[in-house]
């Protein structure tokens, strides 16, 4: 799958899931911290299988932990939905903190037209600030989170649509380009 391809698929999938979080805030709440609990039920087998096709004990051991720390988390996401909502409205603090300072650094790239370094960067900024604010106001509350959420996925789906297309021309005119040379 290409660049631009990828970009494509993401940005659609950010803005319906952006929709969908606008549209029902509080099912989108649950339906975050279902989804935590099977991604963590998930990574605790797929840890468990990672251990026993590891062919040294250290291994083992470490992916066995992880394994139980997963189905862990999975039991307490279902066992205490609320205090999983507030994890996970920190959990998506750091991610955009993360992300945004990420997003600005590529904004910096060179070769980069203008256009889409500004693009990066206010992307970057947005998604720094949404962390930030999360880290500020933790009190906001998950529904409000996931409002803002889906208004967050909303841009940045909409961003890498737009960043999908102007990669998409970079890598047509590559492949001219190869194709001419060949």
């Amino acid at each position: 799958m290409s660049l631009s391809s990828s970009l494509l698929w993401r940005g659609l999938i950010a803005i319906v899931i952006g929709v969908v979080s606008v549209a029902w805030p509080g099912i989108t709440v649950g339906a975050f911290v279902i989804l935590f609990a099977v991604y963590a039920f998930m990574a605790a087998a797929m840890e468990t299988l990672r251990a026993f096709s590891s062919t040294r004990v250290g291994p083992v051991f470490g992916y066995l932990l992880l394994a139980v720390l997963s189905l862990i988390a999975g039991i307490v996401a279902l066992a205490w939905p609320g205090i999983t909502a507030l994890v996970l409205v920190v959990w998506v603090g750091s991610w955009a903190v993360i992300t945004g300072v990420v997003e600005v650094a590529l904004g910096f790239r060179r070769g980069e037209s203008a256009g889409e370094r500004t693009m990066w960067a206010i992307t970057g900024l947005v998604s720094l600030g949404f962390g930030i604010v999360l880290f500020i106001r933790p009190d906001i509350g998950a529904v409000s989170l996931a409002t803002v959420f889906g208004l967050f996925s909303i841009f940045y789906g909409t961003s890498a649509v737009v960043l999908s297309t102007q990669t998409r021309k970079v890598e047509a005119a590559a492949n001219k380009l190869i194709d001419s040379a060949a």
